[in-house]
C-alpha cells in the first residue's frame, strides 16, 4: 500500500478504450464521517487550496464568494514543473450531497473531467469515489509524459488523502 494511503484507500489508473489518448484515474477514500460533512469540506473551494502539495503552487484567483452551483467557473493557478500557469474549470454536475464535476476550460491538460462521488460506507462513514478523464496535449508526442503525469497524479492524489484525513481529524482512523 502507497504511503498515506490505507487498506480502505486506492489509486488506480486505466487507459479509456473509448477514446484514444484518454487516460482515467480512478480513487476512493473512505471516512468515519457522515456523508453531509464530508461533501461540505469537498465543496468548499478553498479546502482545494489545503489538499493540493504545495510545491503546485495553486492558489484560488477568483474573487470570494464562490458559491459552488452548476455553471460556476473558478479560476486557478498553478505551477507545473516551475512553469506558472492559469487553471480555468467549470462546475458541470451539482448533486449535493451524492456528486459534482468540474472541468478544465483551460489549462495544462488537452482535457480534464474530475467527477467527486459521496456514498454511504458500510460502517456509517463516507467513501469519496473520484474519477478522473484526462487527455495530455500534443497529441502522440505529449502520451510519452503519460508515464511521469501518472506518477505526479498518484503522488498528489496521495498527498490529498494525508491532508483530508489531517484537516478533518481523521488521520489516525483507517
Amino acid at each position: 500500500m502507497a504511503a498515506g494511503l490505507t487498506t480502505t484507500d486506492r489509486i488506480e489508473h486505466d487507459r479509456d478504450p473509448g477514446v484514444r489518448g484518454t487516460y482515467v484515474l480512478r480513487a476512493a477514500l473512505e471516512l468515519p464521517l457522515p456523508r453531509l460533512r464530508v461533501f461540505e469540506f469537498f465543496a468548499d473551494a478553498h479546502n482545494l487550496e489545503a489538499i493540493t502539495p504545495p510545491a503546485l503552487g495553486f492558489n484560488i484567483l477568483t474573487p470570494d464568494p464562490i458559491v459552488i452551483r452548476p455553471g460556476v467557473v473558478i479560476d486557478y493557478r498553478i505551477r507545473l514543473h516551475g512553469l506558472a500557469m492559469r487553471w480555468r474549470t467549470v462546475i458541470s454536475r451539482w448533486e449535493p450531497p451524492e456528486v459534482f464535476t468540474d472541468e478544465q476550460l483551460e489549462g495544462p491538460y488537452a482535457r480534464w473531467v474530475h467527477t467527486h462521488t459521496f456514498r454511504d460506507a458500510i460502517d456509517g462513514g463516507t467513501v469519496v469515489e473520484d474519477e478522473v478523464r484526462y487527455r495530455l496535449p500534443f497529441g502522440p508526442v505529449g502520451r510519452l509524459a503519460a508515464p511521469l503525469i501518472r506518477r505526479q497524479l498518484d503522488g498528489i492524489f496521495r498527498y490529498r488523502t494525508t491532508r483530508v484525513r489531517e484537516l478533518l481529524g481523521t488521520a489516525s482512523t483507517p
